[in-house]
């Protein structure tokens, strides 16, 4: 093992006993293993060489990076491998193992904020929700589910890391134990969410579940936990039994959720706490996406708009009378 190489299990594992999540710890030093082997073949093997320049080439490297499929590697991911090289740099100088920080006034690649890619409508969903009536007992537990990620807009690995006593039903709230950042959250819950997992528990999954000491919520055909994939493949099976065209999945229902309430007026910190992000900018997207307030404002504020309004309203005399 190399110096850079211990200097990158070293960080990992401060990492981890600050509490970060497994799957991050993993995710870093992959992240931090691509970095040390560019460097390596380059002929360096310790942080104390690195400078800034060379700093500098990783970042033209990723940016020049193609994957597999020969499209270009997002600014998303360039921005989280910097990021990773950032910290380690930071953790290094910190502890005394190099003299300067050579990423410490790195310019980071500008972000593109993008909308997301689909929003169902209310009719939409609503049509979704009435698809799950034609598959007896397995639409119950169908609609438990379609109805708890549109109620709460929780993501797909926390709706399958569920479990029977996260639901709280007198509360009418929902604790979504380490969601992302390995953040727990409690969140309200709609009483016609409530109904059918309701029914759910009662009438469906006494009949699934294998092990009587299961506490998993929700639970497949065969009574095991629901792995993520397979909750995508359950939604978009109901979107194409709708002939709904949209992209995504279970993310769906949160982009939905997170719309929907903010064009009937929700406070944007609000919905910054149901979906749990940790920055506020993360939700500032969906106020690109709610246009029902600004259509709203627009009519009453626009002048182009009020002049049209005028001249409607104004009866314009007819030449030839009189």
């Amino acid at each position: 093992m190399t110096p850079m190489e211990r200097d990158i299990e070293a960080f990992a594992e401060q990492r981890r006993v600050r509490g970060y999540a497994e799957k991050s710890v993993r995710l870093l030093r992959t992240q931090l293993r691509a970095f040390a082997q560019w460097l390596a073949e380059r002929g360096v093997t310790q942080a104390e060489p690195v400078t800034r320049g060379m700093v500098e080439r990783y970042q033209r490297h990723l940016f020049y990076q193609r994957r597999k499929d020969g499209q270009a590697v997002s600014v998303s991911t360039q921005c989280k491998h910097l990021d990773a090289v950032k910290g380690l740099f930071r953790y290094l100088a910190r502890h005394n193992r190099i003299a300067f920080n050579p990423a410490a006034e790195l310019e980071m690649p500008r972000r593109h904020q993008r909308l997301p890619r689909g929003i169902l409508s209310r009719e939409e969903v609503e049509s979704l929700l009435a698809q799950t009536q034609a598959h007896g007992q397995r639409g119950v537990r169908d609609r438990a589910i379609l109805e708890t990620l549109y109620a709460t807009g929780m993501r797909r690995s926390e709706l399958a890391n569920l479990t029977l006593y996260d639901v709280d039903f007198a509360q009418g709230t929902v604790l979504i134990r380490k969601g992302k950042g390995n953040k727990d959250r409690l969140i309200p819950i709609g009483e016609r969410a409530l109904r059918w997992i309701d029914r759910y528990l009662h009438e469906v999954r006494p009949d699934l579940v294998m092990d009587a000491a299961d506490t998993t919520l929700f639970v497949t055909d065969h009574g095991q936990a629901f792995v993520r994939n397979r909750l995508s493949d359950l939604v978009k099976s109901y979107l194409e039994r709708c002939g709904i065209d949209k992209p995504g999945a279970c993310h769906l229902f949160r982009h939905t959720m997170a719309t929907l309430m903010l064009d009937n007026g929700a406070d944007l910190r609000f919905i910054q706490a149901m979906l749990g992000h940790a920055r506020i900018e993360t939700t500032t997207i969906y106020t690109q996406v709610a246009i029902k307030s600004l259509k709203a404002v627009y009519e009453r504020t626009h002048p182009a708009r009020m002049e049209r309004t005028h001249e409607e309203c104004t009866v314009v005399p007819d030449a030839d009378a009189g």
